[in-house]
């Protein structure tokens, strides 16, 4: 078990990240909190040890992406309706903000993990490749095929 200090640590470091592929994965707050608290409590009773501050992040990574994957195939979860409780975006976001969240909410999941790695967190595609236990080239045509995706739901030109 780790000490409290280790433990507001790695809250301190890692509280945005969880929250942010929690809100991702189960687009609610409620669920997102109960996985938050699933993960950091996972991080206090792991005897896990950790080669660098990149391996313990991919940790973090990995078992988020898992704990919203439980709770998504949970009974309770596949036998209820879902809130539709999207993220809260700031009152300054610019207006074609939610219409790109929704756009990559929409996202097949397999989709939604390579381009929240790739351009929220700064992954490169090796890097994501080993963080969702996918071959680097699965990464770039996962990376390829949701942006030709994001680009037909939001009537891009094809520029970037």
């Amino acid at each position: 078990m780790r000490s409290e200090q280790e433990a507001n640590r790695v809250i301190g470091q890692y509280a945005g990240l969880v929250r942010r592929i929690c809100l991702m994965h189960l687009k609610n707050r409620a669920d997102s909190e109960d996985v938050f608290q699933t993960v950091f409590l996972k991080y206090v009773l792991s005897t896990a040890a950790f080669k660098s501050e990149e391996h313990e992040k991919a940790w973090f990574i990995r078992v988020t992406v898992n704990a919203c994957k439980d709770l998504l195939g949970s009974f309770f979860r596949t036998h209820t309706v879902p809130l539709d409780e999207l993220v809260d975006l700031p009152a300054e976001a610019p207006p074609d903000t939610r219409e790109v969240l929704d756009a990559v909410l929409s996202l097949p999941e397999k989709y939604r993990d390579a381009v929240y790695l790739h351009y929220i967190e700064g992954y490169t595609a090796p890097e994501i490749g080993e963080i969702l236990h996918k071959n680097v080239n699965t990464v770039y045509t996962l990376l390829t095929r949701s942006k030709k995706l994001l680009r037909e739901k939001l009537g891009g030109d094809g520029d970037g």
